[in-house]
């Protein structure tokens, strides 16, 4: 069998662990939020994130608890973005939660579109690196993540119920690597450039809370 025919390798312990029973809360990715401006106008009022329900009890009551930031790592720059967290009034629950908006990329300090130039671009990772500023060593260890296997991926888009991402899954196949589900799921939903591993990204975690893209 020639190196092409054999099947992706398994995919790092990180990106395949669920959070739903081993943590009271966690994060809740806002798939609308896609751009700072937007994120910066809804996280100053505390009803602009506040979730519906609390995923953990199903109660509707949720309080502000406090903010975070997160640095983002860009060409040349860090940039800081406040985060808010919300915890669940019922005092038998007191989830915590935090809202996280699509463009940051979970557990990678980048935005998305950061990620994905560095990642899906055709250069070599020494090449990537004087163009976007990330190390050529996270660069090969975000293509080695993408080159491995889209199988627990493809399960959960195949059982979500929703005939596209049936589909997807139906076409993509259960020995696909990652970066091959990237592609056709952006094809597929018409993701845009630079839109396509968080549009995923946020589709894996709300599938399975915690199941990671990269």
């Amino acid at each position: 069998m020639s190196q092409q025919r054999l099947p992706p390798p398994e995919a790092p312990a990180c990106l395949v662990l669920s959070r739903v029973s081993r943590y009271k809360g966690g994060t809740i990715i806002a798939e609308d939020v896609t751009d700072l401006a937007t994120h910066q106008k809804r996280v100053c009022d505390p009803d602009g994130y506040r979730p519906s329900w609390c995923l953990r009890c199903g109660g509707h009551v949720l309080h502000v608890h406090d903010y975070a930031e997160r640095r983002l790592r860009g060409p040349g720059t860090v940039l800081v973005v406040r985060i808010i967290r919300y915890l669940c009034a019922d005092r038998s629950c007191a989830a915590s939660w935090r809202i996280l908006p699509a463009f940051i990329a979970r557990h990678l300090w980048r935005a998305w579109p950061v990620v994905e130039k560095a990642a899906m671009a055709g250069p070599a990772p020494e090449q990537t690196e004087e163009r976007t500023s990330v190390p050529a060593s996270t660069v090969r260890r975000w293509r080695a993540r993408l080159a491995s296997s889209a199988g627990q991926l493809v399960q959960l888009l195949a059982a979500s119920g929703t005939a596209l991402l049936e589909a997807i899954a139906e076409r993509v196949g259960p020995s696909a690597a990652r970066r091959a589900l990237v592609e056709v799921h952006g094809a597929m939903t018409r993701s845009g450039m630079g839109a396509r591993l968080g549009t995923l990204g946020a589709l894996a975690h709300r599938l399975e809370r915690g199941i990671r893209l990269m």
